[in-house]
């Protein structure tokens, strides 16, 4: 039986991120994201020369954690963070006070889309469908992207309900590694490089 290794890279820190700003995929890292993903890369000499292959989301902030781990990523579309559309680039306490109806629709149901972008739904159902691909296929992949991307694919690769994704924290450069083997995925914990 052939396995599939994916490991799941969270892009580095970005403004967005620290100000809990919903995000655009031009935002790059902030200074101290740059500075991490660098040390992170000079701490873990695993990355470079490890993978088969490796993919990015074509946000700005994957790509540049992507070269700050000294890797050469393939642009993934179905990597992409949320289309978070007309709430892209303003901060969640702006929608609390200007939409508070909408904001709550938004987090208690992951089908809904009020700003007129993407659901969490359908943001699981396009990265599920990139990640079922990549089953039973025997290489290393490392696939770096937005927190929420890895954590609707871990929902995702683990049969979970939709809704236990807001349960799944993803630090920026935190690091999901999953192993697929025939039908199943399998989340995969794994001590620290030493």
């Amino acid at each position: 039986m052939t396995a599939t290794s994916l490991r799941l890279v969270a892009h580095a820190h970005t403004t967005a991120l620290r100000r809990a700003h919903f995000g655009g995929s031009g935002e790059g890292l902030d200074e101290g994201g740059r500075r991490a993903a660098l040390a992170q890369a000079q701490a873990r000499r695993s990355f470079p020369g490890v993978d088969d292959v490796c993919v990015c989301s074509p946000a700005v902030a994957a790509v540049q954690t992507a070269e700050a781990l000294e890797l050469s990523p393939r642009l993934e579309a179905a990597l992409a963070d949320c289309d978070h559309g007309d709430w892209a680039g303003r901060s969640i306490e702006e929608i609390a006070v200007e939409q508070p109806h909408a904001l709550h629709e938004w987090m208690s149901e992951p089908e809904s889309a009020p700003h007129g972008g993407e659901s969490v739904a359908a943001v699981r159902d396009r990265v599920g469908r990139w990640l079922d691909g990549q089953r039973g296929a025997e290489r290393r992949i490392t696939a770096i992207a937005h927190p929420l991307v890895i954590r609707v694919a871990v929902v995702h690769a683990l049969d979970l309900p939709l809704p236990t994704y807001r349960q799944v924290d993803v630090e920026p450069l935190a690091v999901v590694r999953l192993t697929g083997r025939g039908a199943r995925w399998h989340l995969r914990l794994s001590p620290p490089a030493g």
